[in-house]
């Protein structure tokens, strides 16, 4: 296990084992969805604008609305990978899954999709002409002041799973230190990349139950890229924002806390595939902090 924390706006956050780095897995659809949003802040695209992959728009991608299916959903896909084959080309893989299908009229409903943020990382790389990791670079890590995290791209580029190759991921994966996916949200959602008003925009989440079975969720929602909700026992649990993320070998969960004028970020990592236990590590870190 390994975790990274930064409380009251520190200006460093505390890591065990120190410079520990790892895949962010999911965690980079919250890294996507704020480069994306800077677009939208500067004009260059509407939020609310078909993309054109149509007929949804960005905020219905960022949000898991669009209605598109998702490869997770093909057992060929976790056979494959199981295998370690060589990743499918992205038109086979949409092929595969009948992507132009909608499952549902874009708002009628949420589906986790990841293809959904393939469109996203294809837009941001559309509209400012860059590869993705520049683009991601440019507009969203280097501005909150975070190094050493790239797009992992070959085998033996995702630390602690040298035989899966990163190229399953379709909307890019990336990998650094913990101590850079907690710069990375506790500055996020401290305004210092969005303007107030796209920040509430970023997190006016879809209401989606709870709690959850086996995880520390009392009530989940999803906004744009964010996982948010309350985290602990009752209604009174820690109101949290962030992002899961689970891949072959381990988990991270990255969270930001938020109780009164209080807050704190936590990241968490452990190897195997129990997100409700590294969910619930989140919470034993952040609670002492805020739940007082």
């Amino acid at each position: 296990m390994a975790f990274a924390l930064i409380s009251h706006g520190s200006p460093l956050p505390h890591e065990e084992p120190h410079g520990a780095t790892v895949p962010w897995w999911s965690f980079t659809k919250t890294v996507l969805s704020a480069a994306s949003l800077t677009l939208v802040r500067d004009g260059l695209v509407g939020l609310d604008e078909a993309v054109p992959e149509a007929p949804f728009t960005l905020r219905h991608l960022l949000r898991h609305e669009a209605g598109l299916a998702d490869y997770g959903e093909l057992p060929e896909y976790h056979a494959a990978v199981a295998r370690h084959e060589a990743p499918w080309p992205e038109a086979e893989m949409l092929q595969r899954l009948d992507a132009t299908r909608l499952r549902h009229a874009p708002g009628a409903g949420w589906r986790y999709s990841n293809v959904g943020y393939l469109y996203v990382a294809r837009l941001i790389e559309r509209v400012t002409g860059l590869a993705l990791q520049d683009a991601l670079l440019q507009r969203a890590l280097a501005p909150l002041g975070v190094a050493g995290v790239r797009l992992a791209q070959t085998l033996g580029d995702v630390p602690g799973a040298p035989a899966y190759h990163p190229g399953w991921v379709y909307h890019g994966l990336l990998v650094g230190p913990l101590s850079g996916a907690v710069l990375f949200l506790d500055g996020l959602l401290a305004g210092q990349l969005l303007p107030d008003a796209l920040l509430r925009e970023m997190q006016t989440a879809r209401h989606l139950g709870g709690p959850i079975p086996g995880r520390p969720w009392a009530s989940a929602g999803y906004g744009l890229g964010l996982m948010q909700g309350s985290m602990g026992a009752g209604v009174a649990g820690l109101r949290v924002a962030g992002h899961t993320g689970v891949g072959p070998g381990s988990v991270v969960a990255v969270y930001r806390g938020l109780q009164g004028a209080r807050s704190a970020t936590c990241a968490v990592f452990h190897e195997g595939a129990d997100e409700g236990r590294t969910e619930s590590e989140v919470v034993d870190r952040l609670s002492p902090l805020l739940m007082r």
